[in-house]
């Protein structure tokens, strides 16, 4: 998985953040990166993103959304709600950052 990150982030326009990770901007590097992958955020908690749109957060229980790379950012609707939030994507190694309109950043780590 890394070396497919690599090839995309490289051949992609992206911008490097201040702590050396890889501001992603393009639709296409962000549905890349997270079609077909599982992120896992801590010991309770990781979200699968299907290249068909559909995702799963997975914690003490299971919430089932849609995920789509929409303007250069990831953005996802969990019903009943249906409103969009979208976050800019960061990528470092095996990391992948969320990072919200109001700057709060949440990390996972892509699952071996």
């Amino acid at each position: 998985m890394k070396y497919a990150i690599a090839v995309v982030l490289a051949c992609l326009p992206s911008v490097v953040a201040a702590d050396g990770f890889l501001r992603v901007v393009n639709d296409a590097a962000i549905t890349q990166a997270l079609s077909d992958a599982t992120l896992v955020f801590d010991a309770h908690t990781m979200q699968h993103f299907a290249a068909d749109g559909d995702t799963q957060y997975i914690t003490d229980r299971m919430s089932d959304g849609r995920w789509a790379a929409r303007g250069g950012q990831y953005c996802s609707v969990w019903p009943p709600s249906d409103v969009w939030t979208c976050y800019d994507i960061e990528i470092g190694g095996d990391v992948v950052r969320f990072i919200s309109s109001d700057g709060f950043a949440s990390e996972g780590t892509y699952r071996k």
